[in-house]
C-alpha cells in the first residue's frame, strides 16, 4: 500500500509540474525573474504606498510601514539607487524635510512585479 502512495504522489507532482510548465509556456518562453529589489517587505511597502500617493514624507512612510528611521532609510536608499524612487530634501523654516516620489521606472517595476505575482497565483489556482 505504501508503494501505491509513493507512485500517487509522484504522479501528482508530475501533473503539478506540467501545469506550471504550461503556465510558463503561455506567458512566454521562460518565467521572468522576480524583482528581488521590490520583493522585500519594506521596499514593496514603500513602492506600493508611493504608487497610490503623489508623494510621502519620510515620517509618513515610517508611520505607515511601522519601521525605524534606520530601516526605512536603508531601504529607501536602495530604491533610490535603482532609480525607482526620488528623494527630495528641503527645509521648512529650520526643520529638515524629506519627501519621496515614485519614478516612472519604479512604477514599471511595480507593474512587472504585480504581473509576475498574479501569474504565479493563477498558475497555483489552476492546478
Amino acid at each position: 500500500m505504501a508503494k501505491a502512495n509513493v507512485v500517487s504522489r509522484r504522479s501528482e507532482a508530475k501533473a503539478s509540474q506540467t501545469v506550471r510548465l504550461r503556465a510558463v509556456a503561455a506567458a512566454g518562453s521562460t518565467p521572468p525573474a522576480l524583482d528581488r529589489l521590490i520583493h522585500e517587505r519594506i521596499r514593496l511597502g514603500i513602492v506600493s504606498a508611493l504608487a497610490v500617493n503623489e508623494k510621502l514624507s519620510f515620517n509618513e512612510l515610517k508611520r505607515l510601514l511601522k519601521t525605524t528611521d534606520g530601516n526605512l532609510s536603508v531601504h529607501a536608499r536602495k530604491l533610490e539607487e535603482a532609480e525607482y524612487i526620488v528623494c527630495t530634501k528641503y527645509f521648512d523654516g529650520r526643520v529638515p524635510k524629506t519627501e519621496y516620489r515614485l519614478t516612472p521606472l519604479g512604477r514599471e517595476a511595480l507593474e512587472r512585479y504585480l504581473s509576475h505575482m498574479e501569474a504565479l497565483i493563477r498558475a497555483m489556482r489552476e492546478r
